[in-house]
């Protein structure tokens, strides 16, 4: 169900986020770095709620119904989209401790962003290529299995295109080379 690309994808993803952190983006200083929203954000917080619901906890609800109703292709298209996502939010908790920079926490939201995007074209591909005559679930599981695909197609493209590369990425910039460049005149 998953393939060996996606489990690559993520081995590659945790190399790669130490490597950069060496080469590139290096902690500025001994201390936590403050988030770039701040720890009380109620509109960032219901956003990451409700994209929690959408994307992690209907997708294994689907999942699981497909189970009892012997959907194999509706798991089958699903599986990669919630690995990938499960593996996301394993790689932020990597991310966010103390031994990376801002920018390596945004990097793992903006690639797997990017890579999930892929993974959900092929699951609302799927879903839209179903037959409804030879299709192994009803008709209902039919519709909310395309549904939920373009629901998750939508959500996560606006994610990547309309929060994470236009807003969160240049706030996180900025505050990371501001606070480098502070260091520097400290040391000056």
């Amino acid at each position: 169900m998953v393939s060996a690309e996606d489990f690559a994808f993520v081995l590659f993803s945790l190399v790669y986020m130490y490597f950069i952190s060496k080469v590139a983006f290096p902690t500025t200083s001994a201390f936590r770095e403050a988030p770039v929203f701040g720890e009380k954000n109620r509109v960032l917080g219901l956003y990451v709620f409700v994209a929690a619901i959408i994307g992690l906890f209907l997708p294994i609800a689907y999942i699981f119904e497909g189970i009892f109703e012997g959907d194999k292709e509706g798991i089958k298209a699903a599986a990669p989209h919630l690995f990938l996502l499960a593996s996301q939010v394993f790689m932020e908790g990597v991310a966010f401790s103390d031994r990376f920079s801002l920018p390596i926490r945004v990097f793992v939201p903006v690639f797997y962003n990017s890579r999930r995007i892929f993974s959900l074209v092929e699951w609302l591909r799927a879903e839209i290529g179903k037959v409804e005559e030879q299709h192994s679930g009803g008709m209902r599981r039919l519709y909310v299995g395309r549904t939920l695909a373009m629901v998750n197609m939508a959500l996560w493209c606006f994610n990547l295109f309309g929060f994470l590369l236009p807003v969160y990425l240049p706030r996180a910039f900025k505050k990371y080379y501001s606070e480098l460049k502070d260091k520097d005149q400290k040391l000056k």
